[in-house]
Formats: C-alpha cells, sequence, structure tokens
C-alpha cells in the first residue's frame, strides 16, 4: 500500500504513526501513576509539626498567691508555688531557687516568697491565716470576794463552761475595773472570737461579831454577895 504513495505522504504516515504511539505511552504512563495509592506526605508533615508546636513549653515563670493556715509547716516544693508548673520544662524548674525565709508560718500576716531564676528574681505573696476558733458562746459567772482577796488568774474561774487549752489561750481576762481593796460591785470583761462578755464581781467587807459586853461582864468580879455579908454584919454591931 504505501508503494502506491509518494514519498511526501509516506513521510506524513509514519509522523502520525510515531506521535499516536508516544501517545499510547503517556497515557499508558499516566493510568499507572493513577492506579498508585497518593502518598499524604504533605499532610503527614503537618501533623508532626503541628504536634511538635502544641508540645512546646513556654517556660514562662508565673507565680501563685499562697495561702495556709497558722502554725503549718512551709512547703518546700518549687512546683507548689508556680502557677503553671506543666508549662515549664524540668531543666528549668530544677534550676529554680525558692526563698521562703521572709514569711513566718507561726504569726498570721501577708509575706513575700521569693523565686529566682538566673539572674532573675520572681515576687509572690504569701498569707497565714489564723486557724479558726471553736464557736461558742460563753456565761460568765458572778463572783463575791472579801475586801483584800487576790484576783485568780486561770480564765475557768470566771466562766461557767468547760474551756479546752485552746480555747484558754486565746480569751482575753480583763480585771482592771475591779479594785478588792475596797468594797462595791465591779464589771470584769472576757473577749473571745470577736465576742465581748462582761460580769461583776462584788468586793465585800466581812461582818464583825461584837463580843466585848459578854467579855466585860465576864471580867467584872460579882460584889453583890460581899457587899451584903457587910451589911449584915453591921446590923448584929448596931443591935448589940
Amino acid at each position: 500500500m504505501l508503494k502506491n504513495l509518494s514519498q511526501k505522504q509516506r513521510y506524513i504516515i509514519v509522523a502520525a504513526t510515531a506521535i499516536w504511539g508516544v501517545g499510547l505511552i503517556g497515557s499508558g504512563v499516566t493510568m499507572s501513576l493513577m492506579d498508585k495509592p497518593v502518598t499524604k506526605t504533605t499532610k503527614t508533615e503537618l501533623k508532626v509539626t503541628q504536634k511538635r508546636v502544641a508540645n512546646m513549653k513556654s517556660n514562662e515563670i508565673r507565680l501563685k498567691n499562697m495561702e495556709q493556715e497558722v502554725n503549718q509547716p512551709l512547703s518546700l516544693n518549687v512546683k507548689d508555688y508556680l502557677e503553671n508548673a506543666d508549662d515549664i520544662e524540668n531543666e528549668i524548674i530544677d534550676k529554680l531557687k525558692l526563698d521562703t525565709s521572709m514569711v513566718n508560718a507561726n504569726q498570721a500576716g501577708e509575706y513575700t516568697y521569693t523565686i529566682t531564676y538566673k539572674k532573675k528574681t520572681f515576687n509572690g505573696t504569701f498569707i497565714i491565716n489564723e486557724k479558726p476558733l471553736p464557736d461558742m458562746v460563753l456565761t460568765l459567772k458572778n463572783l463575791n470576794l472579801e475586801v483584800g482577796s487576790a484576783l485568780s488568774t486561770d480564765i475557768q474561774t470566771y466562766i461557767t463552761e468547760t474551756l479546752t487549752d485552746e480555747v484558754k489561750q486565746n480569751i482575753q481576762l480583763n480585771l482592771s475595773n475591779v479594785n478588792t481593796a475596797q468594797a462595791a460591785n465591779y464589771q470584769y470583761t472576757v473577749t473571745y472570737n470577736g465576742r465581748l462578755y462582761t460580769g461583776t464581781i462584788t468586793i465585800f467587807e466581812p461582818q464583825k461579831t461584837d463580843t466585848t459586853p459578854k467579855e466585860e461582864e465576864e471580867k467584872e468580879p460579882d460584889n453583890s454577895q460581899e457587899e451584903q455579908q457587910g451589911e449584915n454584919q453591921n446590923e448584929n454591931i448596931d443591935q448589940q
């Protein structure tokens, strides 16, 4: 068939055949690539990057405002004083220096503590609160004392209820208005847990017993019999 064609026609047919073959080969490669699973490299790398960013710690040091009751031991663990301990690398936490020397755990008040990292110092607040006292209502006694008596310093003497040592230590007794040298009624006060109580102490003179007349009667001699005898003797003399 090609013999009957001109040289030019032959070239055209060969060129078209070659182009067609290249097209078939390209299509086959494309189809094979389409059949292969798509590798999600970009998405995987993105997830890994996001995870790394999420796990990164800020290492920002933020201190807590600490608070506890009086007479309790202070924590020595620096993590207890950090507001964001989980956001700080352990290597940095190990290098933090805690200083609570300015905090008096035995006295209520507001104090300052410090944490130092390298050359930078961070200040925090530490509040020591009074321990809540047992809530109880007191009943004061009205006492009677003789002039010159000594006033007791035992708080239980003035209060009806049985008191624990903790309550006794937190009661304020005021006897400044009581004058035991002079008979009269005086008021004293007791303060406990923000409440003021008032009681009365009566200072009285002891009663005196008058025994002088009887003693004088006992001491005076009975001369009535002697006088009677004397009168009788005088009468006998007159008769003689």
